[in-house]
């Protein structure tokens, strides 16, 4: 199949984001998109803080969903989405000036069904550049005929048509993503609490010593030796530290409920 828009200049593009409780994020992610796009459509899931008045205070267009996983809300947001170049980002992230121009140049000559970003993070207020942090590229930017969010329910990613064609684009989204150790420990006690539910609705099952011992470890040694994590110094220890905890937790937990379903 032919690319949609291929050789179309000046598309419109809808900035698609979802949000719950990102007072903290909300207005840096908006501003930052607000002058790539031609709308900017948030779903809300019935944030508790300052989330939606800061939204309509910003002149975006703000729908409220209840929360049914990350994959299906953001695919929830696609479908709001008045054009079919949706640009998408977590609450959480911004875009950089390199690519905000990037964006910029693309729109005005349309030659692709999705273009990918690297991500750049930021870890307790210190940029990661390795631990396999980065570049982390994504597409973010695509034609929503040609590609919808798959995969699992926690981050998922935009899984694109098998002949879909895809360019890369300069400058990073910049991720916010920890700003101090404790929102990290928090996040690792959800996120492997649905990760370890999923596997186990998968019929996967975690042992001892391949899963619960070995995998941890081999994530400590690939992200801080392998994937360079030394070179961030102490922030990148920790990346990878927490990293491994992650898995232990996640294979830990998946046994559990192996166990309790009564499997060996």
């Amino acid at each position: 199949m032919a690319t949609y828009l291929l050789g179309m200049s000046d598309v419109s593009i809808s900035g698609v984001i979802i949000t719950y409780n990102e007072e903290r994020n909300i207005a840096r992610c908006i501003d930052s998109m607000a002058d790539v796009v031609d709308e900017i459509v948030v779903v809300d899931s019935y944030s508790s803080d300052a989330t939606k008045a800061i939204c309509l205070s910003k002149g975006v267009r703000l729908v409220e969903h209840p929360f049914e996983g990350y994959g299906a809300q953001k695919n929830v947001a696609l479908a709001h989405a008045a054009h079919d170049i949706v640009l998408f980002l977590d609450a959480d992230e911004a875009l950089s000036d390199e690519l905000r121009a990037s964006i910029r140049k693309v729109r005005a000559s349309w030659g692709s069904d999705g273009y990918l970003m690297n991500r750049l993070t930021s870890y307790c207020g210190k940029w990661i550049r390795h631990c396999g942090w980065y570049p982390g590229r994504l597409v973010r930017l695509w034609d929503r005929r040609r590609g919808r969010w798959g995969g699992g329910s926690l981050h998922g990613q935009v899984v694109m048509d098998p002949d879909a064609t895809v360019q890369r684009l300069s400058g990073d989204i910049l991720h916010y993503s920890f700003p101090t150790i404790q929102s990290h420990l928090d996040t690792i006690g959800s996120y492997s609490e649905i990760a370890a539910r999923e596997a186990h609705q998968n019929g996967k099952r975690a042992g001892v010593v391949v899963h619960v011992i070995l995998n941890p470890l081999y994530t400590f040694f690939n992200k801080y030796v392998i994937r360079l994590g030394f070179l961030d110094g102490y922030h990148g220890l920790l990346v990878c530290t927490f990293s491994a905890v992650a898995n232990f937790a996640k294979y830990t937990k998946l046994r559990a409920l192996n166990r309790g379903a009564g499997e060996q």
